[in-house]
């Protein structure tokens, strides 16, 4: 049984809460906030739960063995350091960090300690994602891919309306591609790799930040286009186009839907049942590493490559973090 802390008091921290103890193989053990009300006012629904508004002494406590982290962005890679540096293995909300150069930091540290670094990108990890990936041959030559993910903030109001929500405040790490455009982009190089070469383009607010965007990933024979938003909502489904057929792929963030449409056949439902709460997976998978004892995985090499293009898109669109100064 892995002993779960957790860093964060919001829905998506009970989110995986709910996912992780429905795979069976962790106890809830820590909550962490800034004020030891809050952690106590969280953690009451979940039983004897030991509570701290110091990281210190949580990393260093013995009751975990794991810690979640579901802190702003900008907090993400600091916070990881704390754990990791005390020898507990760490699962990050995407993204990982605020640019290439904490992430490297970060594996080449937990490489070091030989802990468990995971970053929590729900998409690669749902069942729908490995049918994709079985069924790409189907396609033939990959021609045109298209990922799209916009959802219109439910903080984007208060933000027209001159309060500076953490969502696109640059000081925590946030913006459409970093918030949004991150799911696609880690899906994409899960199915292709690393691209040759990447255009960005992107609409900034006066925050700073990106309110949405285009990313290309280019490779030998086709591109993959990546639209992202935070300020509009898309329904559109993603597709991935080969010469003898295209899969057409319902909310790329989670695939809840794929459909094979092979040129002169009838369309052929693939979706396979998939649990609610898309989180699960994540969890199973991060307790698979850690009971095998697998530091160097498959999703650090995705983390940093997806990281290096969100650092370089960042910095073709002009949008700037305080940690990118460190």
């Amino acid at each position: 049984m892995i002993r779960l802390g957790v860093i964060g008091t919001n829905w998506i921290t009970d989110r995986f809460i709910s996912a992780a103890l429905s795979t069976g193989q962790y106890q809830l053990t820590a909550v962490y906030s800034r004020t030891l009300e809050t952690a106590k006012e969280f953690a009451c629904k979940y039983g004897q739960v030991e509570c701290y508004d110091s990281l210190d002494d949580l990393a260093n406590t013995d009751v975990i063995d794991a810690v979640y982290i579901a802190s702003p962005n900008s907090l993400h890679a600091p916070q990881a350091k704390v754990f990791i540096n005390a020898g507990k293995h760490v699962i990050g909300e995407k993204p990982m960090a605020s640019n290439i150069t904490e992430v490297q930091e970060l594996v080449e540290l937990a490489t070091d300690k030989q802990v468990v670094l995971f970053e929590a990108m729900k998409a690669t990890y749902v069942p729908n994602f490995e049918v994709i990936k079985k069924a790409l041959p189907k396609l033939g030559r990959i021609r045109k891919v298209y990922f799209s993910y916009c959802q219109y903030s439910s903080r984007y109001q208060k933000y027209l309306n001159g309060e500076n929500p953490n969502t696109f405040n640059p000081a925590f790490s946030n913006g459409s591609l970093m918030d949004i455009g991150v799911y696609p982009l880690s899906s994409a190089i899960a199915l292709f790799g690393e691209p040759n070469s990447m255009t960005a383009q992107g609409s900034l607010l006066d925050s700073g930040v990106d309110a949405h965007g285009t990313l290309v990933l280019h490779y030998a024979d086709f591109d993959v286009t990546i639209a992202h938003s935070k300020v509009s909502d898309g329904f559109i489904p993603s597709e991935i186009q080969g010469e003898q057929g295209t899969l057409l792929v319902d909310f790329i963030s989670e695939c809840h839907g794929v459909k094979l449409c092979r040129r002169d056949e009838p369309a052929v439902e693939l979706t396979v049942e998939q649990d609610e709460n898309a989180m699960r997976y994540e969890a199973e998978e991060f307790a698979r590493l850690l009971n095998s004892g697998t530091v160097n995985h498959e999703g650090l090499v995705r983390s940093q490559i997806v990281s290096a293009i969100t650092t370089q898109a960042r910095a073709i669109l002009g949008v700037r973090y305080p940690a990118d100064e460190l």
